[in-house]
């Protein structure tokens, strides 16, 4: 069956606390923004980590201009979409690399918010609808889930517990990545999307910086909730790829 009609299993909810990490202000707004509006009205603690200020993202202004205005619009676009706690390191846009330090960072902060789920960006050599992805997306999305094991592990980054008092946080049930063509599960967003859509369209500065590569948020994004909800059975939805860390924690029965 091709990926892009293979049913998708329902995503549990019987949790409180997810940790949302991605390269860019924006990555999150592609979809997830929607799942995330949802489980803000659940009443759970969302908490977002940008890795990057996003200064590379508009072709027409410096990186010393763009990177404060694209923070400010992350910050925006998560509050139309019920979070408040947004961080940003301070890796470089567009040369962000995998490795330990990137690691560590993403374990310390999974270690202070002790999230029950991560979300991601897929780490995938190409996105769902076969878009090749960026190198960025896919050292954060492939640092993530390994800093998800790390930050559970004593003996991995000693130093977070020595010299910071960050003890190992064994509680990520799983992991969850959108845009990835190996989507395994979905979220059902009816009712949510409008807010997901409002959080894209609060990066203003990142869309009008486009140019020919410019699109309507509310058209991409009901297009790909409406092809998304119909693996779910539901009429509008959110697909990621999973990757369970605590065994059968991820699928809804």
């Amino acid at each position: 069956m091709p990926t892009s009609t293979r049913p998708l299993a329902p995503l549990r909810e019987d949790w409180n606390r997810v940790l949302c990490v991605a390269a860019h202000p924006d990555d999150l707004e592609y979809g997830a923004a929607s799942a995330i509006a949802r489980w803000t009205a659940q009443g759970k603690q969302v908490s977002y980590l940008l890795l990057t200020s996003g200064s590379a993202g508009i072709d027409g202004m410096r990186p010393s201009e763009c990177g404060p205005i694209r923070m400010a619009e992350e910050r925006e676009g998560a509050r139309e979409v019920g979070v408040h706690t947004v961080d940003f390191l301070d890796y470089l846009d567009g040369v962000v690399e995998y490795g330990l330090p990137l690691r560590r960072d993403i374990a310390r902060v999974i270690r202070r918010e002790q999230p029950d789920v991560v979300v991601g960006y897929a780490f995938t050599e190409r996105l769902g609808g076969g878009i090749v992805n960026q190198a960025d997306h896919r050292a954060a999305g492939l640092a993530t889930l390994d800093a998800a094991r790390d930050a559970a592990n004593r003996w991995i980054f000693p130093e977070l517990c020595e010299d910071e008092a960050l003890e190992p946080w064994p509680g990520v049930r799983f992991v969850c990545f959108t845009a990835s063509p190996q989507a395994t599960h979905g979220v059902d967003v009816t009712g949510f999307l409008e807010r997901g859509i409002a959080s894209l369209r609060a990066h203003r500065a990142y869309m009008s910086g486009l140019g020919v590569a410019a699109f309507d948020p509310a058209e991409f994004l009901t297009e790909v909730a409406q092809s998304h909800g119909a693996r779910l059975g539901v009429d509008l939805g959110v697909a990621f790829e999973v990757y369970e860390l605590m065994p059968g924690s991820a699928t809804a029965i």
